[in-house]
C-alpha cells in the first residue's frame, strides 16, 4: 500500500524526533535520525551515535527485526557516500535494498554535496528531497553553517537590564538576570564546541565557562557522560597574557589562549605549565575588544571542526564582534530592572549617529521565569 503525503510527514516527524536525540552527543558530526516504514509500520529506527559511531541509517538498519527490502526510508539528512570513520552510509542502504528513501535535505559536506543521493539513484532506489527541510537545517544550524559558509555558526549571548547595562559601574553584575535565565545559558554552552571570552572578563569576574551540569536535571545520563568527556572548548582571547595562571577556568583542561605573537614568552610559559594551550593571532589593526583577528579565530576554530561557537564576554569584546559584522545570532536576556546611566553598556559600541546602528530581526522572543530572551539576527535589509 503506497504511503500518504501525511504518512511520509509524519514518519519524516519521528525521525526529526530521534535526530533532536543526539544533537548534544555527536559533534562535530551532524545530529540525524532515520525511520525505516513498510506498510505503515515502523521496522526500526536509529539516531547518529557520536564522532566514530555508527550512523542513525545503520543504526536503524541493525534494529530493524526483518529484512528492509522494498521499505521506506525516512532520513533527516542526505546519506554520507564517502569512507570517512565509518563506512559510507548509502552503501549500506544499497545492500538493504529499500525501494525508497526520503531525504529531508542535502549535506553540505563536500565529500557528500549530493553524491549519497546520486549513489542511491543510480542503484534504481527512487529518492525524494527536501520534505521538512527547514526542520532538518534547524537542528545542526552550525554544521549546515560551516559546510556552507566556511566558518562557525557565531553566537553572542549578552545579559542586560531594561536599559541595556549588563554591570554596575563597580562591576558588580551578579545576578542581573534570574535562575531560570542562568540555566538557559546552560544549555546554550551545551550544544557549543567551544566558548569565548576576553582576557578583561576573566580578571573580573574569574569564571569557570564549563557546563554546569547540576543545573540541568533534564539531561540523560548518556548526554551527561558525553558533556563530562567532550566539554566546549574555552577560548579566552588575550593579546597581552594578562590571565592569571592561577584563573578557575585553568582548574580543568580543554583551555585555549589567544595571544599576539609580541606577547611576553615567560607569560606563555606559566600558562602552558598551568595546563593551557596558547596560541598566536594576527591584530585586528583597528577596533576595540581583544585587539586580535577574529576572522582568524573564527578559522582556527574550523580547524577544530567546531560547528557552534558561542561569546560570553564583556562589553569591549562584544562591540568587536558585532562591528566586524561576524555575529550571526544574539541571544539577549533582558531583565526587567534598570541600571541606570553610570552602570555599564552591554556593548562598547561606537556609534555617534544614528544610522550607525545595528539592526535586527527578532526571531523568538520566550519567559525565562522572570526574565525574556530574545533570540535576534542582523537585520537583512539594513537601516
Amino acid at each position: 500500500m503506497p504511503l500518504s503525503v501525511v504518512d511520509d510527514a509524519a514518519f519524516m516527524g519521528r525521525a526529526l524526533e530521534l535526530a533532536g536525540a543526539g544533537r548534544l552527543s555527536t559533534r562535530p558530526n551532524p545530529s540525524v535520525g532515520c525511520v525505516i516504514v513498510r506498510d505503515g509500520r515502523i521496522l526500526g529506527e536509529g539516531y547518529s551515535a557520536p564522532a566514530g559511531g555508527p550512523h542513525a541509517e545503520v543504526r536503524a538498519l541493525a534494529a530493524a527485526e526483518e529484512p528492509v527490502e522494498g521499505a521506506t526510508v525516512y532520513v533527516t539528512l542526505e546519506p554520507c557516500s564517502h569512507f570517512g570513520r565509518t563506512p559510507p552510509c548509502a552503501d549500506a542502504l544499497i545492500r538493504a535494498a529499500p525501494s525508497r528513501v526520503v531525504v529531508a535535505t542535502r549535506d553540505p559536506h563536500p565529500q557528500v554535496a549530493g553524491g549519497g543521493i546520486e549513489r542511491l539513484r543510480a542503484a534504481g532506489i527512487e529518492v525524494d528531497v527536501g520534505l521538512c527541510e527547514a526542520e532538518a537545517r534547524a537542528i545542526n544550524p552550525g554544521f549546515m553553517f560551516r559546510h556552507e559558509r566556511g566558518r562557525p555558526l557565531l553566537r553572542l549571548k549578552l545579559a542586560a537590564s531594561l536599559d541595556g547595562r549588563s554591570a554596575m559601574a563597580s562591576g558588580e553584575s551578579q545576578w542581573i538576570t534570574g535562575a531560570e535565565a542562568r540555566r538557559d545559558v546552560q544549555r546554550l554552552r551545551a550544544r557549543s564546541c567551544a566558548i569565548v571570552t576576553g582576557s578583561g572578563t576573566v580578571l573580573a569576574d574569574d569564571p569557570r565557562l564549563t557546563v554546569r551540569q547540576d543545573e540541568l536535571p533534564e539531561l540523560s545520563a548518556f548526554d551527561a557522560n558525553f558533556l563530562e568527556g567532550h566539554p566546549p572548548l574555552r577560548v579566552v582571547l588575550d593579546r597581552s597574557l594578562r590571565t592569571p595562571a592561577k584563573a578557575r577556568l585553568l582548574d580543568t583542561a580543554g583551555v585555549l589562549i589567544c595571544a599576539s605573537e609580541t606577547a611576553p614568552t615567560q607569560r606563555r610559559q606559566a600558562l602552558q605549565a598551568a595546563g593551557a594551550e596558547c596560541l598566536s593571532l594576527p591584530s585586528a589593526g583597528t577596533g576595540a575588544g581583544s585587539g586580535l583577528d577574529l576572522l582568524a579565530l573564527l578559522h582556527l576554530l574550523v580547524e577544530r571542526d567546531c560547528n557552534e561557537v558561542l561569546f560570553e564576554c564583556g562589553p569591549r569584546l562584544a562591540a568587536s564582534v558585532l562591528e566586524a559584522g561576524l555575529v550571526d545570532e544574539l541571544w539577549l536576556y533582558q531583565a526587567p530592572m534598570l541600571l541606570g546611566a553610570r552602570a555599564r553598556p552591554m556593548a562598547d559600541l561606537a556609534i555617534d549617529r544614528l544610522a550607525q546602528g545595528l539592526r535586527f530581526e527578532c526571531r523568538d522572543v520566550s519567559r525565562m521565569g522572570v526574565d525574556l530572551r530574545l533570540i535576534l539576527a542582523p537585520a537583512s535589509g539594513g537601516a
